[in-house]
């Protein structure tokens, strides 16, 4: 009986897949918050970053946040991005609780959002959590990568070229909507 090619490498590629450890954990205290985190997830995957995906409620399901962050370290991760609306206790919470660098994310649920950007923003001395803006994921996971780049192993160098050319990118996106915007014609424009 032959064994299908194709099979046989969906499943070595399911078991590199399984050896592999996320290096960056997207925590989200409800899976309501999912839309504004997968442009996070978006982006992890895009530049090939193991990422895990969790929700995780600080206030709903404590004992578990305690577990998840006091072992993260220990299964690999290196960076951690936690998204909560609200009194968004679920970034500190982890931050207390991990040695690892913690993002928080507010997340737009009430009072737009600014209730939850002063509870991450305001943490007491010892325990620092990067805050990005309100429903800033995308910024949350360019950060992650800022910091899995900043080591001298083959890895982290690897990381900083993706950043790179990620930062490239950008500027490639506005050369070309200046060139865009010169084709629109006004009568008192002035153009070089």
């Amino acid at each position: 009986m032959a064994l299908d090619f194709r099979y046989l490498c969906r499943l070595s590629k399911s078991k590199k897949m399984e050896k592999k450890h996320p290096l960056v954990s997207l925590i989200m205290g409800s899976t309501s918050d999912y839309p504004v985190m997968e442009a996070a997830a978006k982006f992890l995957n895009e530049q090939e970053i193991p990422f895990e995906i969790l929700a995780l409620s600080a206030h709903r399901t404590p004992l578990e946040v305690i577990d998840f962050a006091r072992n993260a370290q220990q299964r690999g991760v290196k960076v951690i991005i936690a998204a909560a609306g609200m009194a968004a206790h679920l970034p500190g919470v982890i931050a207390a609780l991990t040695p690892l660098p913690v993002i928080g994310v507010p997340i737009k649920s009430s009072l737009e959002g600014m209730d939850a950007a002063l509870a991450i923003l305001q943490m007491p001395p010892g325990i620092p959590v990067a805050t990005v803006a309100i429903n800033g994921a995308l910024n949350a996971a360019i950060l992650a990568l800022q910091i899995l780049s900043t080591g001298e192993d083959g890895q982290s160098k690897a990381f900083l070229q993706k950043l790179t050319a990620y930062k490239e990118g950008l500027k490639g996106k506005i050369k070309k909507a200046n060139e865009d915007l010169k084709s629109h014609e006004f009568e008192f424009r002035v153009q070089d």
